[in-house]
């Protein structure tokens, strides 16, 4: 016998982003639940509104299985006294597994016989267990969290009822001052309060008052109807991904409908005119069949089609506002120069703690003109460059970055352009925050690229310095993500940048230049070195590489980003070869050695103090291998040394108790230990 069970937990309206994790974490915390009281069941099934969470179970166990084990006591000697009979201490422990001594029998240990017993449990009820669902629904977790009333209790929204039921009976149970029941409420304007006879009712009953509690099915009827009015108006609607999950999530009865603004705003940059719509009212944008923005919007209602001229009208009358507005600021933008907008960048603090935004600008003016040299920009692009990095904040003091700052970069392109500077230039002021998330777009031009790097660089060095680091997943600045993209637009680019290197520009950049930096400390080029690294490791995770091969390659931050990637595939291709397990130790063997070795500056390998054959075919094969090519030409060479290294360690003493020979022949370990740097710490590498 199996049953179907059903919790929901009805609330005030839910922030639309919050819905989808949170109904997510009632299914797992209530699958949780039923694992750990041994409740097995067929099907798991979630619902989602903004005003309700709910889980339906279905083919639930009428109960748990019975159980029988076996519990252990006391040692033998220590459950029988010396007349035979039982001790306290095993009398305790039988009273406390609820059975007698007559229960117990003894067995073998590790050499040790001890006191055990039998104990059957019978399996509980579902109907028992399921009161406990009080401590799943108290226990959820959300990004913000209320009070309300004069309660303690804290949760995502006020709790207004919550339906328990398996199958027709309610799962008695109380949370605050709200009783369990079968009662949920209907759509606000269109349902009622309805009474649901059995579990297995929920949806179908849900509808009858104007709920569509099925997400998906709900995200159907939108995308239904979104195509049948594109159809209707030979129209392209674009509908991005987590903008339908959000208007999903924010009705319950979903109605599509389109609304217009006056073909006057269509002056207006696409950019603006699709962050009012999208981002600011959550409504999706037309294009025509040739990908012309159209003066339409598409939107979602939360209700049926009575009264919709209304609701239409109410939209556009709020949309157009919005419009005027970003009418008004690009009109009045264009009236300042660029010039002034800069000036007024020395007034804008970047942070209180390291400076203004006209500082920063300067400190990475510097920085990008050392690293465009480093990367082989021409003098056109250079030049470029070295515009765009004196002028590429000040889009921040516009009127309209200050009324949509998701614009910032995108009005600065706008602005650029129409004020007479370069494409180019134009371009890098937008790329330069590219990349804007995790695996988001990346620069596509050279000069934006290193703009961006050298921004991203400059803030990660002036928080280090002003002792702002990241801490556990507190990243209020965004630094891990920097890191990120300037790891991964030097792989892209494939240019020869390294995390050493970097830090150590910014370092020498600031004594030059101590005016605009704080002081740079060892230990801040330590941790910002620790903190690249990490990301560098983290890239390496996504590309799937194994932990082991990561930490190899990881390990010298004076290889470039491309050299440690490709340093990565070549081991991880070459690892099921017979002969990697004696490559590696081969070469571990001389890095071991070379690492504990102390030896003083200037020591030279001089052939005249070989003693033996192998120390001088050793120098010879290494003097061969000193050209290198690729990584994989590089491993090639390695797999050749190894027999010369197991020759010459079977044959030779290197710690030598002759001063002479033994910093001589770790001077010759040293000069070998050198063409391994590309592959970073092969010691790290498991071969066992």
């Amino acid at each position: 016998m199996t049953h179907t069970m059903l919790l929901e937990i009805g609330l005030e309206e839910i922030p639309a982003h919050v819905v989808t994790p949170s109904v997510q974490q009632l299914a797992e915390r209530l699958k949780e639940f039923l694992q750990e009281q041994r409740l097995d069941f067929e099907k798991l099934q979630t619902y989602s509104t903004p005003r309700r969470l709910a889980v339906k179970i279905s083919g639930l166990a009428d109960q748990q299985p019975d159980v029988e084990e076996e519990a252990k006591g006391p040692a033998k000697k220590i459950a029988l006294q010396a007349d035979g009979s039982w001790s306290k201490a095993a009398i305790g422990f039988t009273r406390g597994q609820k059975m007698t001594p007559d229960d117990i029998y003894f067995k073998e240990l590790k050499g040790t016989e001890y006191v055990y017993v039998k104990k059957f449990i019978a399996g509980k009820t579902a109907a028992e267990i399921l009161p406990d669902l009080k401590k799943v629904v108290a226990a959820m977790n959300f990004p913000t969290m209320m009070r309300w009333g004069n309660n303690d209790f804290k949760y995502i929204r006020p709790i207004r009822w919550i339906v328990a039921l398996l199958d027709q009976e309610v799962i008695n149970f109380k949370l605050l001052n709200i009783t369990t029941g079968r009662k949920t409420q209907g759509h606000r304007f269109l349902g009622h309060q309805i009474e649901l006879s059995a579990a297995t009712d929920y949806p179908q009953s849900l509808e009858s008052v104007a709920v569509i509690a099925d997400a998906a099915k709900r995200k159907t009827m939108i995308k239904n109807q979104i195509a049948k009015l594109a159809q209707e108006h030979d129209w392209k609607i674009v509908v991005e991904a987590d903008l339908l999950e959000e208007v999903n999530n924010l009705v319950e009865y979903p109605t599509v409908f389109a609304g217009s603004f006056a073909e006057k705003y269509l002056q207006i940059p696409d950019e603006v005119l699709i962050t009012s719509m999208r981002d600011h009212q959550r409504f999706f944008y037309v294009r025509d069949q040739q990908g012309k923005l159209l003066p339409y919007f598409v939107s979602v209602r939360n209700g049926n089609q009575q009264f919709l001229a209304n609701v239409i009208a109410g939209n556009e009358k709020v949309l157009t506002a919005r419009l005027e507005d970003a009418a008004f600021f690009y009109q009045e933008d264009q009236k300042t120069s660029l010039s002034q907008y800069v000036a007024k960048l020395e007034h804008v603090m970047f942070h209180d703690k390291i400076g203004t935004m006209a500082e920063k600008m300067q400190r990475v003016g510097y920085l990008s003109q050392s690293i465009a040299e480093q990367v082989g920009l021409n003098s056109a692009e250079q030049k470029d460059l070295q515009r765009a990095a004196a002028i590429y904040k000040f889009d921040l003091v516009t009127g309209m970055v200050g009324e949509f700052s998701e614009l910032q970069g995108v009005m600065g392109e706008k602005y650029a352009l129409l004020q007479g500077e370069t494409p180019a230039v134009a371009t890098a002021i937008r790329e330069h925050y590219l990349p804007t998330e995790a695996g988001g777009k990346l620069p596509a031009t050279k000069v934006g690229a290193v703009l961006a790097i050298a921004d991203k660089l400059d803030s990660i060095t002036d928080f280090f310095a002003a002792g702002m680091l990241p801490s556990g997943s507190n990243d209020p600045y965004a630094l891990r993500r920097q890191a990120a993209g300037i790891i991964r637009i030097c792989l892209e680019f494939d240019w020869p940048l390294a995390v050493k290197p970097l830090l150590a520009l910014v370092a020498s950049t600031a004594q030059q230049q101590p005016a605009l930096y704080q002081k740079i400390q060892p230990a801040h080029v330590a941790e910002a070195t620790e903190f690249m690294m990490d990301r560098m490791r983290k890239q390496l995770q996504l590309l799937q590489y194994p932990f082991d091969i990561i930490t190899a390659v990881a390990a010298q931050p004076r290889n470039t980003f491309t050299t440690i990637t490709q340093a990565a595939e070549v081991l991880q291709v070459h690892r099921q070869e017979t002969d990697f397990k004696q490559t590696i130790e081969a070469a571990s063997r001389v890095l071991r050695l070379t690492r504990k070795a102390k030896l003083p500056v200037g020591v030279k390998v001089q052939p005249a103090l070989f003693e033996n054959e192998t120390e001088a075919k050793l120098n010879q094969a290494v003097a061969t291998a000193k050209t290198t090519g690729t990584l994989e030409e590089d491993y090639q060479q390695l797999q050749k040394l190894r027999e010369p290294i197991e020759a010459y360690f079977d044959q030779t003493m290197v710690m030598s108790p002759k001063q002479q020979l033994q910093q001589n022949r770790l001077a010759q370990l040293k000069q070998l230990a050198k063409l391994f740097q590309p592959f970073g710490d092969l010691t790290a590498i498991n071969v066992k």
